[in-house]
């Protein structure tokens, strides 16, 4: 039984110290695609066996880092306070579920390109893009005479999309607060629209 528990300790020290290399790698290198398992398991110390055996693969390891970051997020959107929590109107909660994706990607920028961009799937079939459309769905759908949530809330995530944001914060170089002004405009103008 002892034996059992140091392993366990071990597979958890491992994996930590896995995201932390990871999550370093990813914020010093300038292409997500210049991070390489073989890079992440030299940083964390470990080796590549214990890495796929942890993760799977390299879109496991993506999923897993992204899924530790956006951690105190999903926090707040299942049982925080206004605007962002489950009280919040849903008119209200909306752009701040729009900004939270939003700030997300912008402090996540390579992890969150090299997400969307890695793997032959589409990234409309990821686990994180299903949660946050259902969920996003779902506050619409409380919007009296709002139809057609399902499209509505892709299209408003598309504004969201990695590329996109690193396309205007990087090459744009629209600084941060005009991208959240410019994103919460965009979805009030969508949800004042009436019947879609």
């Amino acid at each position: 039984m002892p034996e059992r528990q140091s392993s366990r300790k071990d597979a958890v020290r491992n994996r930590e110290a896995v995201l932390t290399a990871a999550d370093a790698l990813f914020a010093r290198r300038e292409s997500p695609e210049d991070v390489t398992m073989a890079d992440v398991a030299a940083a964390a110390g470990v080796g590549k066996g214990t890495l796929f055996r942890a993760f799977g693969d390299r879109a496991g390891l993506l999923r897993a880092l992204y899924a530790a970051r956006l951690e105190p997020i999903r926090q707040a959107v299942e049982t925080g306070p206004p605007p962002l929590g489950p009280t919040a109107p849903p008119r209200d909660r909306v752009p701040a579920l729009l900004d939270a994706v939003l700030c997300f990607k912008l402090d996540n920028r390579r992890l969150a390109l090299a997400l969307e961009e890695g793997g032959g799937n589409s990234p409309y079939q990821a686990e994180h893009y299903e949660r946050w459309h259902s969920l996003l769905r779902a506050v619409l759908e409380q919007i009296p005479g709002l139809t057609d949530c399902d499209f509505t809330a892709h299209a408003l995530l598309a504004a969201t999309r990695a590329d996109l944001v690193e396309h205007l914060a990087g090459e744009g170089h629209i600084p941060r607060e005009r991208m959240r002004a410019q994103l919460a405009n965009f979805a009030t103008r969508v949800l004042a629209s009436g019947p879609l």
